[in-house]
């Protein structure tokens, strides 16, 4: 007797029972999925879609959509100094406050994941900036910034020197929006380290200080190379993070001085909400959009193959 074949098998039409038990399970399936395709396709998909169609339109003065120009104003964008210039301040901004804050909150991680007295105490107050809104940093920066009574002028001026107008002078406000995004995201950065060092094997730290590895060895031997995923992690939502920043820059500067803080996102907001001019703010966004989903992609394919995955 012959065993059937694979194609034998395939031709075997299922059995009444078996065909109502397929259809039991993909109407069951569809009504889990149902809710989330409904959320995301009236939060995410729509207005996705409705923001690419919105920016081939030309608006008129008082905001109304009037003539349908295709993509000549995507490439009005692309070739405006004002994108540019908010382009150029946004690259300048995320190597300001990524770099920083990924090795502040691998610092802080490490140092809290030692086992010493009251480190719990420390890891509360590294991780609470979590909890703080953009609007309370903003408003601490504020009072630490002030030229007349903030603290870090207050030092200056028992060093004899001037007061700085951070927020008031070019060269310091995209720094001092830097510092708040900074202060800000460590408490995310800090927790997603710190939990990536709880997969880290104590053994691998014990057998490297039996064979005498110092500190310094341990970390950059064995701390890096499996926190390397972590780090990825971190590096790819740090960076997507500083490209939609927006509340310190509202609250802080308004953009400027001299358009030095005007980041992409803020730009969208005054081309859509000031100038009242969506066509040009969804070609913005549609462009920010896939800016970022490029930089995302080349950081993954391009990092990926540095990540020790154990």
């Amino acid at each position: 007797m012959t065993a059937p074949t694979v194609g034998a098998l395939r031709d075997v039409a299922p059995s009444p029972v078996v065909r109502r038990r397929r259809w039991r399970e993909r109407g069951l399936a569809l009504a889990l999925l149902l809710p989330s395709i409904v959320a995301f396709g009236t939060w995410v998909y729509y207005p996705f879609a409705r923001t690419i169609w919105l920016g081939l339109f030309r608006t008129s003065p008082f905001g109304n959509r009037t003539t349908y120009v295709g993509l000549e104003q995507y490439r009005d964008v692309l070739t405006s100094s004002d994108f540019h210039n908010s382009l150029w301040v946004t690259l300048l901004f995320t190597l300001m406050t990524v770099p920083v804050g990924l090795a502040l909150g691998l610092g802080l991680a490490v140092l809290a994941h030692q086992r010493l007295a009251g480190i719990g105490a420390y890891r509360t107050i590294f991780s609470s900036t979590v909890a703080t809104s953009v609007a309370v940093a903003s408003l601490m920066f504020i009072a630490l910034l002030s030229p007349s009574v903030g603290l870090i002028n207050q030092i200056i001026k028992g060093m004899g020197r001037e007061p700085v107008y951070f927020l008031e002078r070019p060269g310091w406000a995209l720094i001092a929006i830097a510092a708040v995004t900074v202060w800000q995201n460590l408490g995310v950065t800090f927790i997603v380290i710190s939990a990536g060092l709880q997969s880290v094997p104590d053994d691998l730290y014990e057998s490297a200080r039996l064979d005498g590895a110092g500190a310094w060895s341990r970390f950059v031997d064995i701390t890096l190379p499996l926190l390397s995923p972590t780090l990825l992690f971190g590096f790819v939502v740090l960076t997507i993070t500083s490209f939609q920043t927006f509340g310190q820059v509202d609250l802080l500067t308004n953009g400027g001085p001299l358009d030095a803080t005007n980041l992409i996102v803020f730009s969208i907001y005054t081309e859509g909400f000031r100038n009242f001019n969506p066509g040009v703010a969804a070609a913005q966004a549609v462009v920010l959009f896939l800016i970022v989903l490029a930089l995302s992609v080349v950081q993954l394919k391009v990092l990926e193959r540095r990540v020790f995955y154990g």
